[in-house]
């Protein structure tokens, strides 16, 4: 029997005093590079130490969880982040975290050595929301931010990403320089837990499964059509240059070829989360002049990342072109797709199998810091734990035997050999 089953209480206790601390009277907000993210750093690097762990933070302000006697070397990394989306979940992200913290407790007080040394990684900065680029202090560890990236500003407009970093004290020399903050050998293999953010699993009955891969993405976050204003009742059609029609007419074919390629069996979603007028200007008997939305493209298939989005802008340029409107495109922002390291999914199912947990896979329709680690030749896996009314919003509903059980199965893939 895995000695987690014995830490719900401490798993309890922990997520509480992480709610606590990221509670906005709505849901959970814990922004990335900023206050919330960082209290959530500084709270689990207390209870760690209370463990008899030690705790550090790399160059880009990742923090990194270890036994007392871990020294630099090829290491299993268990790793998750702790940020969260405005007025989201307390799980998110947060589980993987907490599983590979309550995996290192368990082998301190087995005191038996790992078959590797083990180390937990608390990334920084993986959810889009605040500076419209995810896997930011992944994407860091390994020397892919760059100057596009450090100049992103803050959803709020209070600062770039590079100003949160300095205020961090992080080695934005070797970042601006695209230097890996670690030795990429160091890292024999990384692991990560996650909520699933869909309902698959729970519609199945799954409380844990073994992901095969993560979608990539190709993003837009603000994507501006331009027209021509008027009054909504002294300009017939014909003499129109109606911004949000144009807009809508865009989505709606996007959405009829979205329907066609899923019937062709192709892995694809399509999303435009943000959409408005101006609200100094915008009125009921006005036409809109000018509307401003994002786009969002997600596949398993690079290819078919690239298509869609070929097709997207196509479809802009000929609306344009009958509407008298145009349409312009800020930066295009891309996150590779990733596959999950074979031999690693099939020992994850195996010790599913012994534990008597479903022996089940799921592709990963959302990111994780687990495609950066992937995408850089690291055998990566994952592990998905059931969780009710999705994700990104504050109803997230993770069962903690739920996650005891997952991370039973991160404990045995690294406390026993392969």
């Amino acid at each position: 029997m895995s000695p987690l089953r014995d830490m719900l209480p401490l798993a309890a206790s922990l997520f509480d005093g992480l709610a606590k601390l990221g509670h906005d009277g709505v849901g959970i907000t814990r922004d990335s590079y900023g206050v919330g993210e960082t209290a959530a750093i500084e709270y689990l690097a207390g209870q760690a130490a209370e463990y008899g762990l030690k705790t550090s933070r790399d160059g880009a302000g990742n923090m990194m969880i270890d036994l007392p006697d871990y020294t630099a070397g090829p290491a299993i990394w268990i790793g998750s982040h702790l940020d969260s989306v405005p007025q989201g979940g307390n799980y998110d992200g947060a589980a993987g975290v907490i599983a590979g913290l309550l995996c290192l407790v368990a082998l301190r007080q087995s005191n038996q050595a790992p078959p590797r040394p083990v180390r937990v990684a608390a990334l920084r900065g993986e959810e889009s929301a605040w500076y419209g680029k995810a896997y930011m202090g992944s994407s860091a560890l390994f020397g892919k931010l760059d100057e596009h990236d450090l100049a992103l500003r803050r959803r709020n407009g209070s600062g770039s990403l590079a100003d949160a970093l300095a205020a961090l004290g992080a080695d934005l020399d070797n970042i601006r320089a695209g230097k890996p903050l670690v030795d990429i050998g160091d890292i024999a293999a990384y692991l990560e837990l996650h909520i699933e953010q869909g309902p698959v699993m729970v519609a199945r009955n799954l409380p844990t499964a073994v992901v095969t891969g993560i979608r990539g993405n190709i993003r837009h976050g603000n994507i501006v059509c331009l027209g021509e204003a008027g009054h909504s009742g002294a300009v017939p059609r014909w003499l129109r240059h109606d911004t949000v029609f144009a807009m809508a007419e865009l989505i709606s074919r996007l959405d009829e070829h979205w329907r066609i390629l899923l019937e062709r069996g192709l892995d694809l979603v399509i999303t435009s989360g943000i959409v408005g007028t101006p609200p100094e200007e915008h009125a009921i008997s006005r036409i809109p002049g000018r509307v401003a939305f994002s786009f969002e493209v997600r596949s398993q298939s690079n290819d078919t990342l690239e298509a869609f989005y070929h097709l997207m802008r196509t479809e802009a340029e000929t609306i344009a072109r009958s509407r008298g409107v145009r349409f312009e495109f800020d930066r295009r922002i891309y996150s590779a797709p990733a596959r999950m390291d074979d031999a690693i999914v099939r020992r994850l199912l195996d010790i599913s199998a012994r534990q008597g947990l479903p022996v089940e896979t799921l592709p990963s329709g959302a990111g994780h810091d687990a495609a950066i680690f992937a995408n850089a030749g690291i055998p990566s896996g994952m592990i998905f734990v059931r969780n009710a009314n999705g994700s990104h919003n504050p109803q997230e509903a993770m069962e903690l035997a739920d996650f005891i059980a997952g991370a039973g199965l991160l404990y045995d893939a690294v406390s026993t050999k392969a």
